[in-house]
């Protein structure tokens, strides 16, 4: 699945997704995309978001249009740095005849440092984004960034560890966006209203409540 590539599939209420992807106890929105290779576990895909090829992704919540490139990685399983030992032998005791159970605290606390993914962010090739992190709105991580600290919104970050270069837009754009918040329009909206989504300004002029702005 190119996004460069035309294609004469047709997205609709049902997701898309290859066969070769593996879901485990995944929540996945309308128009949305799953690719070849995908691992997707514990997570929520909201609608007219995508996942590229060969994308592991765990215990992550994902907004509404949201474009992950290919070989991303999303909350990786972090290790007992503060322990004795890092090694997993210390929470995967049944794999090693250390006990009948495994260590559920351990994997609990895990399943806590969630990863948040805003709405219309883009996080790039080979991007790796640490637990617990909180992604915003309109948020761009840049490929190969490896994101250890959360990203504001409308801002874009790379490098390792990943730090903001730029924002996209000045604060007063992002806040009218905010208000906006055209990614909760319908389907009918955002296709009657597609040519405005090209130019900001007019984009804004035509949606932002006046009455809102301070």
């Amino acid at each position: 699945m190119n996004p460069d590539t035309p294609t004469s599939i047709m997205l609709d209420e049902n997701p898309l997704i290859d066969p070769s992807a593996v879901l485990q106890d995944a929540t996945i929105g309308r128009y949305t995309e799953i690719a070849a290779g995908v691992k997707l576990q514990q997570s929520s895909l909201d609608d007219y978001s995508y996942i590229m090829e060969r994308c592991e992704i765990i215990y992550t919540d994902i907004g509404k249009f949201v474009n992950i490139a290919s070989d991303v990685r999303i909350n990786p399983g972090n290790h007992p740095v503060e322990w004795v030992s890092q090694h997993h032998f210390l929470y995967r005791l049944k794999r090693y005849g250390m006990a009948e159970h495994d260590l559920d605290s351990f994997f609990n606390w895990r399943k806590r440092q969630r990863v948040s993914i805003g709405h219309d962010s883009w996080i790039g090739h080979k991007a790796i984004i640490l637990p617990g992190i909180t992604i915003g709105n309109g948020a761009v991580v840049a490929a190969g960034a490896v994101v250890s600290r959360d990203v504001a919104p409308y801002s874009i970050v790379a490098g390792v560890p990943a730090r903001p270069i730029r924002e996209r837009f000045p604060r007063a754009v992002q806040q009218s966006l905010d208000r906006i918040s055209w990614w909760d329009w319908d389907h009918e909206t955002i296709r009657q209203r597609l040519d405005d989504f090209y130019d900001i300004r007019r984009f804004i002029h035509l949606y932002d409540n006046q009455d809102d702005r301070s």
